[in-house]
């Protein structure tokens, strides 16, 4: 599934303000009793769909089912396809994404109190299950999620090719001038004194971050021939992308599914040691839904198998940018994807 795809706007049937009417907030009182416990998601009512390649699933209409996300972009944009996903394979549906936090979010899901949602490997095994290093494998990681995580009730599906973890950026101009496509050519192809990064406070800090990043790929930090101290700056994020979209920086600490990076024309750098965790983006089911329901993981992985980074970035990219609705956005890529039809 290509970036380009994912952008094209294409609505029928209902019209655009009719479609984008059924995200808005519904249901004061499940609003209310969350944020007694602290949360406050936007609920919102669900738009009618009808089932395209994810099919109907018989009997789940007797089926209630809440869906949970984080609050921030791209979880809210997994979520709304979770929502719709669900709705298709024709269950009762509450829409209780937007959760401020990781933690309230997962603590819905192994409470009970939503079914489905949308979680990062890397982030389930390094912050949820306390483990000090990640697995440099993508498929291993997720199977020792999943095995981890049946204890507490869940189930995972199939992952996505969505990694939503660290990584180096350049500019065009600096990609083609140094011949740049891996985190190796740093050090084989950039002298010493071009070996410019900004990078965030906690990156550079961080047991996985800056300084074990540098001495994994044989640059380390204020050595002769690795990366000169002065040559490490420290800014906030938006800075961050500013400097390296410009060339002020010649590598940008970026996170590998921002919008930005389509909107500065950024070149992300492979991360051929595998250094970075794993965060692949994958559906978390309650087990017992899944014991009842059992083709429901199949519905999930329909949209898993057609996520990739590229179509990431582009959907965060139409809201963080464009200023898209991120349930809009959502519709209308499962749309275009035969996923789903309007209702």
């Amino acid at each position: 599934m290509s970036s380009a795809s994912a952008s094209k706007p294409r609505h029928r049937g209902t019209s655009r303000r009719a479609r984008k009417a059924a995200w808005l907030p519904a249901g004061a009182a499940l609003l209310l009793g969350l944020s007694g416990c602290g949360l406050a998601p936007s609920t919102s009512a669900v738009p009618e769909v009808r089932p395209a390649t994810i099919a109907a699933i018989d009997g789940a209409g007797d089926r209630e089912v809440t869906v949970t996300s984080k609050n921030f972009t791209e979880q809210i944009i997994l979520g709304k396809m979770a929502v719709l996903t669900a709705k298709a394979a024709g269950f009762d549906v509450t829409d209780m994404t937007n959760v401020p936090g990781s933690v309230p979010s997962r603590n819905m899901l192994v409470d009970g109190d939503a079914q489905i949602g949308w979680e990062y490997t890397g982030t389930a095994w390094l912050t949820y299950m306390g483990h000090e290093q990640a697995l440099p494998d993508a498929e291993q990681q997720w199977q020792a999620v999943k095995d981890e995580d049946a204890a507490n009730g869940l189930d995972w599906g199939r992952p996505s090719a969505v990694n939503n973890t660290y990584a180096f950026a350049v500019n065009q101009e600096t990609a083609r001038k140094y011949g740049l496509k891996t985190m190796d050519d740093i050090r084989t192809k950039v002298p010493v004194q071009d070996r410019q990064f900004c990078v965030e406070s906690e990156f550079n800090s961080r047991q996985d971050g800056m300084n074990p990043f540098l001495q994994a790929y044989g640059i380390p930090r204020g050595s002769a021939d690795g990366v000169p101290e002065a040559n490490v700056s420290v800014m906030d994020t938006g800075s961050i992308y500013a400097a390296t979209g410009s060339g002020d920086c010649t590598f940008g600490e970026v996170f590998t599914t921002d919008g930005r990076i389509p909107a500065l024309d950024l070149v992300v750098l492979q991360d051929t040691r595998r250094f970075f965790p794993q965060y692949n983006a994958s559906p978390v089911f309650n087990a017992q839904l899944v014991r009842d329901y059992p083709q429901l993981p199949e519905r999930f992985q329909e949209v898993a198998e057609r996520l990739s980074d590229d179509t990431m970035r582009s959907l965060n990219y139409q809201v963080d940018v464009e200023g898209k609705d991120p349930g809009d956005v959502a519709e209308q890529w499962m749309v275009d994807q035969d996923l789903i039809k309007e209702g």
